[in-house]
């Protein structure tokens, strides 16, 4: 398997994405990693980190994106950057995915422009794994469409279908459309109306679920717009800090709260992977044509790690090639 790694996407670029690199091919013998950037830069990166192998290779690409770019401008402008030539190495067959912890807003504009849509995808939707009671829930918009139309949310309900029946490894995955009550007189014109397309299609459709059902395990799938989704995701990240935090500052206030997280350690490890974005790597760029994967800005090597681990996965599994069958199959109850 041969993935393409933005070399200059996160914060602290390029040791998260070398070090991860590392990881992943030292964990799997199949895995070829080829990182775009500054050679020279990369290089160094690899030597002081003491690999040798030949199973990392460097692509030197002399632009780097930043979160002040605008996307548009991306697309025509910065041709030689890290996160473009990482695309153009998937669209070109010399990797078989493309990781990138960059501007995310440039990553969808330029993997629109490389690998083009699936046929029947209006809106290509990011999807991301949010902790819930017993496993996870997929989250889809989670923030590539600000507005949009009832009918894409359909389009989200089947590729987040598709992404939570690759992840969870089920049949016919259940689905729940986001609104402010599960009652049918809830919602606005857009939930409505989409609830409308949804309840068509040949999905295992729940219905309406409140944003509770993002975490207690009721569905597989909840689907809304990217702007809903975004604040949840990001909300989400910041709660499970603020906990810690302050269970932090309770911990230090006695004796005995020490003598109490002492005896739970165990389980707030646990329980603190869980919600941890890191254990999860990057979310999939769904509808476009090709395998596209994006981490957080504050990715750590694990988190690209594990990034490239499910990279690999989900092309061997051929979810893309899924999506567009689900979406050809339902392609006559989907109006737009």
């Amino acid at each position: 398997m041969r993935i393409a790694l933005d070399g200059f996407g996160s914060d602290k670029a390029p040791e998260p994405e070398v070090m991860g690199a590392i990881a992943a091919v030292e964990s799997n013998k199949d895995i070829e990693i080829t990182i775009t950037g500054d050679e020279t830069v990369l290089k160094d990166a690899i030597k002081k980190n003491n690999y040798n192998g030949s199973r990392i290779k460097i692509v030197h690409a002399p632009e780097r994106i930043t979160m002040e770019d605008s996307p548009s401008a991306i697309v025509r402008n910065k041709k030689n950057s890290s996160m473009r030539i990482a695309y153009e190495l998937v669209k070109k067959n010399e990797a078989d995915a493309i990781i990138s912890a960059g501007n995310s807003g440039a990553s969808l504009a330029i993997a629109m422009f490389v690998f083009k849509r699936i046929n029947g995808i209006d809106r290509p939707a990011i999807a991301t794994i949010m902790p819930a009671v017993g496993g996870y829930t997929v989250l889809i918009d989670a923030g590539a469409n600000v507005d949009v139309k009832p009918y894409h949310l359909a389009e989200f309900a089947i590729m987040g279908s598709e992404y939570a029946s690759f992840m969870k490894g089920i049949d016919n995955p259940k689905v729940g459309l986001l609104s402010n009550g599960e009652e049918a007189s809830k919602g606005n014109d857009l939930t409505r109306e989409a609830f409308a397309i949804i309840k068509n299609t040949d999905l295992n459709f729940y219905g309406y679920v409140e944003g509770r059902e993002v975490f207690n395990g009721k569905v597989d799938v909840v689907v809304c717009d990217g702007f809903t989704g975004n604040v949840i995701l990001k909300a989400a990240e910041t709660l499970a800090e603020t906990i810690f935090n302050l269970l932090r500052e309770e911990i230090n206030k006695s004796f005995m709260a020490k003598c109490g997280f002492f005896m739970a350690r165990k389980s707030l490890k646990k329980f603190k992977k869980l919600v941890d974005h890191n254990e999860y790597g990057g979310a999939p760029l769904l509808g476009v044509n090709g395998a596209a994967f994006i981490a957080h800005g504050g990715a750590s090597s694990k988190a690209l790690t594990s990034a490239i681990l499910v990279a690999k996965h989900f092309v061997e599994k051929g979810i893309i090639h899924n999506i567009s069958n689900k979406i050809e199959a339902n392609a006559q109850n989907i109006p737009n």
